[in-house]
């Protein structure tokens, strides 16, 4: 089985500062639903892991998180995409838990689920927590410059081996190998 796990604030949708907090505000950065979809045609299986401290917060509860999830996959279905799975930790980071990225908490359970081992597995993510928890569960890591991507790429700290790209469709282009475009660079 291929898998691929994405971030979904800034990786697939425009990020806030002040969350993303209602069906309205989530606006998908063009490109990104495509990209699931070419993904979905190459064999691969799309997971969203994603921190939403927002609900431990009390910006938004579970009943309006799932409308903004319906939403991504109404969209993503109108392009003949398929988000398999959204893994999502609701705590703040005051909580301590085990699944708020850079935690490895949401990893270990997409590996149980899918009874797979993550080693090789793509991680796309704007922040360093999102590559962090995929590269300590065996993930390639893959930074986009989209959402807060730029400023997590100019303050460094990259696990070995992250790729950069402007965004989403560019990542997924260079993984299919369809029309490889250079990555911007590779953390060494």
């Amino acid at each position: 089985m291929k898998l691929i796990i994405l971030d979904r604030d800034g990786v697939i949708n425009h990020d806030s500062p002040d969350f993303i907090k209602s069906p309205a505000e989530w606006i998908p950065i063009p490109g990104s639903m495509e990209a699931i979809a070419k993904l979905n045609q190459a064999g691969y299986r799309v997971v969203v892991a994603s921190n939403q401290s927002g609900i431990a917060r009390e910006f938004f509860d579970m009943t309006i998180l799932n409308a903004i999830h319906q939403k991504m996959h109404n969209l993503a279905q109108q392009v003949g995409a398929d988000i398999d799975a959204v893994f999502f930790c609701p705590h703040a980071a005051a909580d301590n838990c085990d699944c708020r990225k850079p935690k490895p908490g949401m990893f270990t359970e997409i590996s149980q689920r899918y009874k797979i081992s993550l080693k090789g597995v793509p991680v796309v993510g704007d922040s360093l927590r999102d590559l962090q928890a995929g590269y300590v569960s065996g993930c390639v890591p893959y930074l986009v410059l989209t959402g807060k991507g730029e400023k997590t790429q100019s303050t460094g700290g990259l696990p070995p081996g992250t790729v950069v790209f402007p965004d989403l469709a560019a990542m997924v282009t260079h993984l299919l190998k369809t029309s490889v475009p250079p990555a911007l660079h590779v953390v060494s």
